[in-house]
């Protein structure tokens, strides 16, 4: 009986259906080997030699694949029909042969299927081959290149600028680009420019908008009316003539289908439509891969399989009728050199399986799989029909002309199905509908109306338009964009904001150092260049030792350049790169390198473990710092008095000014600040910077303000939060902390304890849509038999799941909650868990205990 190794226990249970008790199918829980992260795991001085450690949580799955192999004497490696994919069955193979659980005779074959369905099980498994060395060979290359950057250059910028974290092959790349996006915005300057509108009307009284076009006989482009005056100039000129429709245009236009899905387009469209991120939208994509939904999500590909295509078409004829089936099929070519991931599109496996036939219990997973359903059927549909009309009315003199566009829609095609998203929201004149128009037409004026504009700076990346950037410039791989875009906010180099990527102080930091010290190796050009090296590589045309050899020549020896730099040198040559965003001109036209503290010393970058700042140069005299986002930057600081032994400072930061007790030093990093408070978008009166006193500003500095103590337990608290003035309570027993907002801002001072109590009790009750009621337990099972601790079935948001502990494992969907049994719930337990816990009873019962009683202990410190 044949021993099947596929990477995920879902993806075995799946397959383990198809095949039957013919086989065994076991699976590796993803990669089983690693470089050791330590000095020589990769040996340039030997050929590159690799040393691989099994990791500790691979161990039991190595040994269980092992063991079937002493009964079942055949191997068939069934991973992913991607490059990691092949890697971790070149991995499986090679441990196995170490362990010598692979005999001489001892047959091992690999097999790929793109979808998980019973066809292509069952036809893959009538098709084996071998493992393909040149995908291998392009793995290794690309660990060894990543783990050569990494291990050497992280070092680097331990010692030259201490809190940053490492650096990456692409990573560094990929942060690249937000950073030097953000520098476009600091150095953007708006212009400012008008346009002039006027509401028409057709003598039948509709009414439809027109943008003014001509203006005394000239042709107006975008910056042609620079102010208000010329705008009003323009206004009068249509008021005081009489209009006619002078040409009225139509003609016909389409628009065809988009490509069905690869990786990337997948990412950009689910952020679009549901602000999923890269990572997100790929673990839900995985779960409806291995649940045989979807075909395999890690693609380059655009291409459908023709069996699909017919299965699609048959599909659109059922559901919308024969005139939405173009005469033949659509076909896509791939656009990317060597497609290495996988050959096919992301498609459902089954044109006919709607949405609503899954069996998932997230609401992610039914949303993504109506997505890539609506797509691949869309790109297989006929094209859609428009007419597009263009008005142009003039006065009589031709000294003004206004123009109105649109378009009616005369057949939808694939638009009924879906239309791509948009990275921008803007909406296209061209969408708008127009009542019928006759040429010489007289149209009366409704309305002319003046519209500022600013131009504006390029927007912030979000993940999508991150990764579409990515994919244009050649950087990084499908397999790749979501743990690379992922590894640079969880080093705190990135941090994402209402979708948007900024960049933090570190990442900005990091950069700089390595385009002044490394620039090769964080260009867009050599990286792209390299990856088209590495799919040289996968496709047999090149030796992947030879690619590592010229790249490691010219790496080592920057390193050893820069090993030998100052720290010092490194910080003035990053202070001169930083300058524009560091030290911006000031309104007052002093030198914006003054300390605005001392009024004497000279500003620099400095670095400490937790990232760059900017301090004075009089330290240890005078003590002035400020981040190098450029808070402060316009030297905007003031002491209001002292209060208690402490200068009492108004600064102006990132999010406006604020009051500080204190300046930050080695001992107290982070002394009290508060915000000045708002109503809504304006200061509270005699609250503005120019305003508030000493005694305002030591009662900012109280909160938050403890209000008095709730009768079960805890403190009951108010202060000023990002969203406005708040209270909180939190119960001994409770997870998380209740929130209530005040209506007005000094409420945080004045609300007395039986007001708050009601609030809180309210809200309590009423925890309304952005509270969720705690999980109830379904079922109790009874102590956990090794460690102790009780074992309860809970109603979860996405369905009912076993809770012990911290741990909490998914009962699969074919299982009745009334069905389980203790030792089912064990064996999910420890799959989810990854090993067995230790025997260690009156440890796990205390913790709970422990864990309640904190939060009131931290609320009742707060004064």
């Amino acid at each position: 009986m044949p021993v099947v190794v596929v990477e995920s226990p879902a993806k075995a249970k799946t397959i383990n259906k198809y095949l039957g008790s013919d086989y065994t199918v076991l699976a590796s829980y993803g990669h089983i080997r690693d470089l050791p992260a330590k000095n020589g795991s990769v040996d340039p001085d030997d050929d590159f030699e690799m040393t691989w450690e099994i990791g500790n949580s691979s161990r039991p799955h190595v040994k269980a694949i092992a063991d079937a192999l002493k009964d079942d004497n055949e191997l068939i490696l069934a991973t992913d029909p991607d490059r990691e994919g092949e890697a971790i069955s070149w991995h499986l193979e090679e441990a196995l042969r170490k362990r010598r659980a692979i005999k001489k005779d001892t047959p091992v074959s690999r097999v790929v299927f793109n979808a998980i369905t019973k066809t292509a099980v069952t036809e893959a498994m009538r098709n084996p081959r071998q493992i393909d060395q040149p995908l291998v060979d392009a793995y290794l290359a690309r660990r060894a290149l990543d783990y050569l950057v990494g291990f050497n250059l992280s070092p680097v910028l331990w010692r030259k600028l201490p809190g940053a974290r490492s650096a990456g092959r692409v990573q560094s790349v990929c942060l690249r680009l937000i950073v030097e996006r953000e520098a476009e915005i600091d150095a953007f300057n708006a212009r400012e420019y008008w346009s002039v509108k006027s509401m028409l009307a057709t003598p039948r009284g509709q009414e439809f908008e027109a943008r003014l076009t001509v203006l005394g006989g000239e042709k107006l482009d975008k910056f042609s009316l620079e102010n208000s005056t010329a705008a009003e100039l323009a206004v009068q000129a249509i008021q005081s003539r009489d209009l006619k429709v002078a040409r009225v245009e139509a003609k016909p236009a389409s628009r065809n289908p988009s490509a069905p899905f690869m990786t990337s387009t997948l990412q950009q469209e689910a952020s679009r439509k549901f602000g999923m991120g890269a990572k997100q939208c790929m673990n839900t994509a995985q779960r409806l891969y291995e649940a045989g939904y979807i075909t395999y999500m890690r693609t380059d590909g655009i291409d459908m399989a023709p069996e699909a295509v017919t299965e699609a078409r048959n599909a659109i004829t059922s559901l919308y009728g024969a005139e939405y089936v173009p005469e033949k099929p659509r076909e896509y070519k791939n656009k990317a050199k060597n497609a290495q991931e996988a050959h096919e599109c992301i498609r459902p496996t089954e044109m006919t399986r709607k949405p609503s036939d899954l069996k998932v219990s997230e609401d992610d997973q039914r949303k993504l799989y109506d997505l890539i359903w609506k797509r691949t059927l869309a790109c297989q549909m006929a094209g859609a029909r428009m007419e597009r009309t263009t008005v142009d009315i003039a006065s009589a003199d031709q000294q003004i002309e206004l123009r109105a566009t649109g378009q009616v829609v005369l057949f939808d095609g694939f638009m009924r199905v879906y239309e791509e998203g948009r990275d921008d929201q803007v909406v296209d004149d061209d969408d708008k509908r127009l009542p019928q128009i006759a040429q010489g037409e007289a149209m009366a004026k409704r309305s002319v109306s003046p519209e500022q504009h600013f131009t504006q700076p390029p927007p912030r990346y979000t993940e999508a338009t991150l990764v579409k950037r990515m994919e244009e410039l050649g950087i990084g791989r499908p397999s790749t964009y979501a743990s690379v875009i992922t590894t640079i906010q969880d080093r705190e180099y990135v941090r994402k904001e209402k979708n948007r990527l900024f960049p933090e102080e570190k990442g900005r930091i990091v950069t700089i150092f390595l385009v002044n010290f490394f620039r090769q190796y964080v260009g867009y050009e050599f990286t792209a260049n390299l990856e088209e090296e590495l799919d040289d590589v996968s496709a047999g045309e090149r030796n992947y030792k030879n690619v590592l050899t010229r790249f490691w020549k010219d790496f080592s020896a920057a390193i050893a350049e820069t090993s030998d730099l100052r720290i010092s040198e490194v910080l003035d040559i990053l202070d001169d790169a930083l300058a524009p965003q560091l030290y911006p001109p000031r309104e007052d036209g002093s030198d914006p390198r003054i300390c605005p503290k001392c009024g004497a010393g000279q500003l620099h970058l400095k670095t400490s473990r937790t990232g760059g700042f900017v301090g004075c140069g009089n330290y240890p005299e005078c003590n002035y710092t400020r981040p190098i986002s450029g808070e402060g930057a316009e030297g905007y600081e003031k002491v209001l008095g002292e209060d208690a032994g402490d200068e009492i400072h108004l600064k102006s930061g990132r999010f406006g000014p604020y009051v500080q007790r204190g300046e930050a030093t080695p001992e107290n990093k982070k002394p009290p600040r508060s915000s000045l408070p708002k109503q809504g978008k304006e200061f509270l009166p005699g609250w503005g910077p120019e305003e508030v006193t000493l005694e305002q500003a030591v009662t900012l500095l109280t909160l938050p303000r403890e209000i008095g103590e709730h009768p079960e337990g805890g403190m009951i608290a108010s202060n000023l939060g990002r969203f406005g003035p708040y209270i909180m309570h939190q119960l001994p027993d409770e997870e998380k902390p209740i929130y209530a907002n005040l209506k007005e801002t000094l409420d945080v001072f004045e609300i007395g304890m039986n007001r708050a109590m009601e609030m809180i009790t309210e809200k309590r009750n009423n925890p309304g849509r952005g509270r969720r009621a705690a999980a109830k337990a379904l079922r109790e099972l009874g102590e956990h038999p090794d460690a102790g601790g009780p074992v309860n079935i809970m109603d979860g948001r996405y369905g009912p799941y076993v809770k012990w502990e911290k741990v909490n494992a998914t009962i699969p969907k074919e299982v009745d909650v009334k069905d389980v049994t203790m030792e089912q719930a064990m064996e999910w337990i420890v799959e989810k868990a990854g090993k067995k816990p230790a025997k260690k009873k009156a440890a796990a019962k205390k913790k709970p205990a422990a864990k309640k009683k904190a939060p009131a202990k931290k609320a009742a410190a707060k004064k």
